[in-house]
């Protein structure tokens, strides 16, 4: 049996839109030892709930927690409402204020008269009621009433995990329908998947058919269409699709072939209730088309607004060049001016082509132009990334706060909205956005409608790096587009250094890969080794790195794949003993087959703006509590963050990371396995986007053969979307 805690509910202290609830509970009777002593005492609960009564008893079954803010709580994980039992229970029950008007007379007069089953006999028969001496017809329909609510939602919910769904989807189900939900789901079950988060089609499908066995029903064709739309565009980037790999799709996950008239017309309906958009041969996920159309008419509207010129702007430069004991090149003063007097600039170039000093530099002159101080440059200026690391970057480069976008547009993840929006926008008139490449085309939809159409906006990458994790190619389309007005840095600043990896990193993008790529410099090495040695390199390597005084800050480890033996995965573990070992000094906690150690180095997986730590944002673990509560509290950068097991997904090892978790981010030291195993995964852009994150040093393992056929392929999916033509579209009718 799962913990409890029987007490009764007394009050709700925060109760938020899709159940989610933190209330207060006299604890009666409990089998948590730590909990006896808060026995005739009031805590404080959380979980998901359906509708909590006032002075209603309640079994909660979860886990003590000791919140790092609040303190000491219960987390319930689910819980039953207990029916009042005996003569003095239900007529305490009756008079509780819960039915208005009942007070402890009548309530009295009732079980004399009904018995101790008087609970059941009024919900089988409201009339019974009328044996109660002098009680009034209104009396006797709120007593019906009420009690009838009290019991609905918790039959309903019964009902919901009898079908097979768990007790926090029940929850979650009813806390969207209510009163509804039973006859929702009699109409159309598939509405679940829409209207409820975190249900997906295989899940329902799979309860639905063993109430209904119509396998062609039309609701769930629709569903199924909504839901191979949607894994094909998160899977290939796509943000549209074309007819016949949908009807494959569905063909697929319904196990046979399905009518082409059932498929149309359920493509037809989906079009009428706006959940998709056909637009020639192509089709779209509605939020899909609409993102692509508010971004093409944004950027079109700002690019045909009038520009400002400034006429001290070149004297302004010289100035700055002065203070900054710097000498812009032409190219470099050319995207600075173009920054200000344009309403929308990219700038775009690889590794060392000077893309942050010119993000310092247009920071630099718009506060000289404007004449501001410190205080009113920050309140106009908004330095924007895709991760927290790349913004941690710009704020450094520049000594000015920056922010990653979904903190921008205050991201509530319980609603999953943003609250900077078109109805709500931020002000600032300066923006610049770094690491565009990672943007997708949602994320730049919602950024540009958390904008005022009085804006200067920069948009900095490298379109040769990997595109966005979710839907859109948007940097390259507005690239191609040649629509927007764009800087191309290619002069490498670096080289002066007697720096190879910039030189290294033009060649791949180009395909001119030459045997320089096997001669140790002076911030490069090729380190050749047959697949099978390339952990004991490994090895070896990090051990003579850490003697050198390099730390988990400055050294990363990169692969593209995490299975098999040179796969991410295992070479965390073997590496977690190099860098750190098992030691009596520090508590360590075991998670499916990964442990977890004090001063590990972990990556985090999700963004999580409650706690300031976003995807990608690297940390090490300061403590494990594994006595009580288990816990995991990370240090990311002077930022603690406590994660209850429940939240252990939330992160894993970063000894060795993704070379796509990389992304937006900079190591001093970057060591990069090459082998002939990641095959599959070895391609030009990848292999670009990897050995681009070394900032002054780089070295390579394995073998040549890989790195060279890796740069041949190409092997990248040309990703389907429509915001180039749709540019080019607004343009035309301007």
């Amino acid at each position: 049996m799962e913990n409890y805690v029987k007490g009764i509910f007394k009050k709700t202290i925060y109760n938020g839109d899709k159940g989610y609830t933190i209330g207060l509970l006299k604890v009666i009777e409990t089998d948590i030892e730590e909990m006896k002593s808060h026995i005739n005492k009031l805590i404080t609960f959380t979980g998901i709930f359906a509708d909590l009564n006032d002075n209603t008893k309640y079994i909660m079954y979860g886990d003590v927690v000791e919140h790092p803010k609040y303190g000491f709580q219960y987390n319930v994980k689910s819980y039953e409402q207990v029916r009042p039992e005996g003569r003095d229970g239900i007529v305490d029950f009756l008079s509780s204020g819960l039915f208005k008007g009942i007070g402890e007379k009548l309530a009295k007069q009732i079980v004399d008269t009904l018995g101790d089953k008087a609970l059941e006999c009024i919900i089988e028969n409201k009339d019974c009621l009328y044996d109660v001496p002098k009680i009034t017809k209104n009396k006797i329909d709120i007593i019906y009433n009420t009690l009838l609510k009290y019991e609905e939602s918790h039959e309903v919910i019964l009902k919901l995990t009898k079908l097979g769904f768990s007790m926090n989807d029940s929850l979650n189900i009813y806390n969207i329908y209510k009163t509804n939900t039973i006859r929702e789901l009699e109409n159309n079950i598939y509405s679940i998947i829409e209207d409820v988060d975190g249900i997906n089609f295989p899940k329902v499908d799979e309860i639905a058919l063993t109430i209904d066995n119509d396998i062609y029903n039309i609701n769930r064709i629709k569903a199924c269409i909504i839901h191979v739309m949607k894994e094909l565009c998160f899977k290939n980037g796509d943000t549209y699709l074309l007819y016949s790999e949908i009807y494959e799709g569905v063909s697929f996950y319904l196990k046979g072939d399905i009518d082409s008239e059932i498929y149309d017309n359920a493509l037809f309906e989906l079009s009428s209730e706006l959940k998709i958009k056909i637009e020639d041969d192509k089709y779209y996920i509605m939020e899909d088309y609409e993102a692509e159309e508010f971004i093409a008419q944004k950027l079109i509207y700002l690019t045909n607004k009038p520009c400002v010129k400034y006429k001290n702007i070149d004297k302004e430069i010289e100035k700055i060049e002065k203070k900054e004991q710097i000498n812009y090149s032409d190219n470099q003063k050319e995207a600075i001016k173009k920054a200000l007097e344009n309403n929308i600039l990219i700038i775009t170039g690889g590794p060392g082509t000077g893309k942050t000093t010119i993000i310092k530099g247009i920071v630099e002159l718009y506060k000289s132009l404007n004449k501001f101080n410190e205080k009113d440059l920050i309140s106009r200026i908004a330095l924007l990334a895709p991760t927290g690391r790349a913004s941690k970057r710009m704020s450094e480069s520049t000594s000015l706060p920056s922010s990653t976008i979904h903190r921008f547009l205050k991201w509530n993840k319980e609603l999953d909205q943003f609250l900077v929006n078109e109805y709500n926008p931020d002000f600032s008139n300066l923006i610049i956005v770094d690491e565009v490449s990672m943007i997708d085309n949602r994320l730049m939809s919602n950024l540009l409608k958390g904008l005022t159409n009085n804006i200067k906006l920069v948009l900095v990458g490298d379109y040769n790096q990997l595109p966005s994790v979710g839907s859109g190619n948007v940097l390259k389309d507005l690239i191609d587009s040649d629509v927007i007005d764009k800087m191309e840095l290619d002069l490498l600043y670096r080289q002066g250094d007697n720096s190879y990896i910039p030189i290294l990193a033009n060649n791949i993008k180009n395909n001119e890969l030459d045997e320089d790529c096997l001669i140790n410099k002076s911030d490069y090495k090729f380190l050749r080794c047959s697949s099978e040695a390339i952990v004991p390199n490994l090895i070896n390597i990090c051990k003579e790195v850490i003697k050198k005084g390099y730390d988990y800050k400055r050294l990363q480890l990169m692969a593209p794949m995490y299975a098999g033996i040179n796969g991410i995965d295992n070479i965390n573990k073997v590496l977690q003993n190099v860098f750190n070992p098992r030691d009596n000094e520090k508590e360590e906690i075991k998670y499916g087959d990964i442990t977890y150690r004090e001063n590990d180095k972990v990556l985090q997986l999700v963004n999580d703006p409650d706690n300031n730590v976003f995807n990608g944002d690297i940390g090490i673990i300061k403590k494990i509590n594994r006595f009580g509560k288990t816990s995991i509290v990370i240090d990311y950068d002077g930022n603690l963050v406590e994660y209850e097991l429940k939240d252990f997904p939330k992160f894993k090892h970063a000894f060795i990371i993704s070379i796509h978790k990389s992304q937006g981010s900079e190591f001093e030291l970057v060591i990069m396995p090459i082998s002939s195993y990641y095959k599959r995964m070895l391609y030009r852009k990848l292999i670009y986007t990897g050995i681009t994150r070394a900032k002054r040093r780089l070295i390579l393992i394995g073998e040549v053969e890989a790195l060279i056929s890796g740069v041949r392929r190409e092997g990248e999916y040309l990703r389907k979307t429509g915001l180039l033509e749709k540019l080019l579209n607004y343009l035309n009718k301007n």
